[in-house]
């Protein structure tokens, strides 16, 4: 199917040799998290067990080590999103941090009373609520971006809902829910030219395609180390360094200060200003593992991959009778969420379960898009380069065996 031997690289991820309730594991639940590969391990394994120790402070061997490598990191994070400046990149503990972080920053130095936050229909909660709390703090307003039946941002509507207020568009690079890569690019330009700036929630699409915030203009960039392969309780902000420096840190304490005194603090300069605290110094350094593990295999290669995958994964699943697909747009990527007529999600999930086969059912932290297509909740099957067209089988064969169980 391409460039890609899968079946080697199925044996890079340990996990996929377990078995669930006595079946071999069909994991296609990537959108929630993927799988560990053994260098990403190795790599936790070595610093918990080897070289432990705090960053940044220390002047003895084991300190200086840590931070070598916890920065060598940054460094790679710097190139595979090709960011301006290292000190662009900032720690944070995950996509929802990193959006908290924004939200709170950007907030409290460029929203004023009356100004609005344009968001998308289709975005996960963790880019509605941080900028709902912040509208509610500052008098904003948040502004909803339609999408159609297909599942696409209706960009004539985006562009009537741009005006001089507007100060913020916060939108999803790649739906959890639908799969759509939004046209982003194209979003950014259009509001550059009102004065708006742009953040872009990469969580979904960070894994699957390259992400380059430069040829994207994009303002802002948040992402999760554990949608790409790498450890949980890390993410990251990318900002343009003009608008960093303009903005108030989030937290205070160790780190972020530049001098301390109990009448004032000045704080340090970037990226420090944003990492208050001991950071997850493990995961930080395991996370270049996964960074250079994809880029060995090829951005292109991955992207390329996965959809001859979901297209094969896609004409299989429209072939059961009963089933409704959430979200046809023809730019989708490594997602198919559907309904089964007559069969609660719920019940769904967990006769897959039983025959090995992992989805995610529920409302995908989407609540304000399951009812803009009329649903509650829908299974979601989510793919990935090391996933193959026996998974694809395999989940066929578990649907058409739990309807005939159900139905």
């Amino acid at each position: 199917m391409s460039a890609l031997n899968v079946e080697k690289i199925r044996e890079d991820f340990p996990q996929l040799k377990t078995t669930v309730n006595g079946r071999p594991l069909v994991y296609l639940d990537n959108a929630a998290t993927t799988l560990k590969p053994k260098v990403v391990i190795d790599q936790m394994t070595k610093h918990l067990s080897q070289d432990v120790a705090n960053v940044h402070r220390g002047i003895h061997t084991l300190s200086e080590m840590g931070t070598r490598q916890f920065e060598e990191t940054r460094i790679a994070v710097q190139n595979f999103i090709n960011a301006r400046e290292v000190h662009e990149v900032i720690y944070t503990k995950g996509t929802t941090d990193a959006i908290n972080l924004l939200a709170n920053s950007f907030g409290e130095r460029f929203l004023n009373a009356g100004d609005e936050i344009l968001l998308s229909q289709m975005e996960h909660h963790s880019n509605i609520v941080p900028w709902q709390m912040i509208a509610e703090k500052k008098g904003a307003k948040v502004v909803v971006i339609p999408v159609n039946d297909k599942g696409d941002i209706v960009l004539e509507d985006y562009k009537k809902l741009l005006n001089p207020k507007v100060k913020m568009v916060s939108v999803v690079h790649t739906s959890n829910t639908l799969g759509t890569t939004n046209p982003v690019k194209e979003m950014i330009k259009l509001a550059h030219a009102n004065g708006s700036k742009v953040a872009v929630d990469g969580a979904q699409s960070i894994a699957h395609q390259k992400v380059d915030v430069q040829d994207l203009d994009c303002d802002f960039l948040v992402f999760s180390a554990h949608k790409i392969y790498g450890p949980n309780g890390l993410g990251i902000l990318y900002g343009k360094e003009e608008l960093l420096n303009e903005m108030p840190p989030y937290q205070g304490g160790g780190a972020m200060i530049s001098e301390v005194t109990f009448e004032k603090t000045t704080y340090n300069i970037l990226p420090n200003k944003f990492e208050a605290g001991t950071p997850a110094i493990a995961e930080v350094i395991a996370f270049k593992a996964a960074i250079d593990y994809v880029q060995k295999l090829g951005m292109d290669n991955i992207y390329n991959y996965e959809h001859e995958l979901l297209a094969y994964a896609t004409s299989e699943l429209k072939k059961i009778q009963g089933i409704r697909l959430i979200g046809e747009s023809e730019t989708k990527s490594g997602v198919l969420s559907f309904v089964l007529e007559g069969v609660h999600p719920h019940d769904l999930g967990t006769l897959l379960d039983k025959q090995g086969v992992a989805i995610r059912t529920g409302h995908h932290c989407t609540q304000p898009l399951m009812k803009r297509f009329g649903i509650t909740a829908c299974a979601r099957a989510s793919f990935t380069f090391y996933n193959t067209k026996a998974d694809v089988d395999a989940l066929i064969a578990a649907i058409n065996k739990a309807k005939e169980f159900l139905l």
